[in-house]
């Protein structure tokens, strides 16, 4: 039964709570969208490192790096490989390090639709 005087509560209600709701729910994609592609980048440059240990071009790393991230736009992804083929030895380690520009879908907060930059880098010894 209504009590006299509560028409519209639920409805006041649902306009205060839902705006809240939909922020956090928001704010959970756009974290699982930013984790994803830091997990994916480091994949890339485990599999970068992979091949570049056994003396492969930096060209063929790059490309290996890029093809282990395909949902990352490549126009974003710079690949850092040290040190220069000239210098790598056996027994050496083997630096990749890739950065990229994660950009938001969903502007939480006004005005921080900001690009995020991500970092991965990883060191493996030369066969």
């Amino acid at each position: 039964m209504r009590r006299p005087g509560s028409r519209g509560q639920a409805t006041v209600e649902m306009a205060l709570v839902l705006p809240v709701l939909l922020l956090v729910l928001f704010g959970i994609v756009e974290f699982g969208r930013i984790l994803h592609a830091q997990l994916q980048l480091q994949h890339a440059a485990r599999e970068g490192a992979r091949l570049g240990i056994t003396g492969a071009p930096d060209a063929d790393i790059q490309q290996r790096v890029r093809e282990a991230a395909p949902t990352l736009d490549p126009a974003r992804l710079a690949v850092l490989i040290a040190p220069p083929p000239e210098q790598r030895q056996r027994g050496a380690g083997l630096t990749v390090t890739l950065n990229y520009t994660f950009v938001t879908v969903y502007p939480l907060i006004p005005g921080w639709p900001a690009p995020v930059p991500l970092r991965a880098s990883l060191v493996m010894r030369m066969d």
